[in-house]
């Protein structure tokens, strides 16, 4: 197993002004499937230029691969108490992919534990989903919720719909507040760099997007994981929690 990571964190910062929605900062960018997929692939066809007789596979999230195990394994990084990889030097914000081969590779040393006594992206979590340390319920996940959660509004309670504010398509309030992110540093990955729409969803004008218009956003997007009908409904339910902060108000 070759485990590799690739650092997202740009210096950008999401516009947070009323009637903006917020983006997973993963998110803000290409849809790194597409990405490191193509680069595992490149580097498929030089391990098959070294060693022609190898047979190798690459996964981005496109199989049953333990990818944060194994990236731990590989030293790349520690689970952290949020089930998140965390990197001494990267901190939270690492998208991670693996190739598979039969390639005789030395091992690598296995990442240690840091997070010591912390506890802050437990405190952090908006809905409690990290029901103890290292263990996440998905049912209550703001990320699961706004991009793997089909259905309509009727979907998600009113009490898990009042905690999402105005998070449209993941959350990342528990990477956020890891005290390793202070040492991380901003990546120059042209692929990762976000958008004007990315940065600052528009919730109104978001409502209103059509179908056609959605596909072509979004071609190149994660955000067409959630579709179109998904990012409706998550936009609604912040306007909703808008309009309850607000008193009704419109922003």
């Amino acid at each position: 197993m070759v485990s590799v990571g690739m650092n997202y964190y740009t210096d950008n910062r999401a516009n947070e002004q009323p009637g903006m929605g917020r983006i997973a900062r993963y998110a803000w960018g290409k849809d790194y499937h597409t990405v490191m997929s193509q680069r595992l692939s490149q580097l498929e066809a030089k391990i098959a230029t070294l060693a022609p007789e190898v047979t190798t596979r690459s996964y981005v999230d496109t199989g049953p691969i333990m990818e944060k195990a194994w990236a731990q394994q590989a030293g790349l990084g520690w689970i952290g108490k949020h089930s998140n990889l965390v990197s001494a030097e990267c901190g939270s914000w690492l998208l991670l992919g693996e190739i598979l081969t039969t390639l005789d590779l030395n091992e690598d040393e296995p990442a240690t534990d840091l997070c010591g006594s912390c506890t802050l992206c437990i405190q952090a979590c908006p809905t409690g989903a990290i029901v103890e340390p290292y263990l996440v319920d998905a049912r209550l996940c703001i990320s699961y919720l706004t991009i793997e959660l089909r259905g309509g509004r009727e979907v998600v309670s009113d009490e898990l719909a009042s905690q999402m504010g105005n998070r449209i398509f993941g959350c990342d309030d528990c990477l956020d507040v890891c005290p390793f992110n202070l040492r991380a540093d901003a990546t120059s990955e042209p692929a990762v760099a976000p958008t004007l729409l990315t940065l600052a969803p528009n919730l109104q004008a978001l409502a209103q997007i059509s179908e056609e218009n959605f596909a072509s956003s979004f071609k190149e997007s994660p955000l067409k994981r959630a579709k179109r009908s998904g990012l409706l409904r998550n936009v609604g339910i912040a306007q909703e929690n808008h309009k309850r902060q607000t008193g009704g108000r419109a922003s």
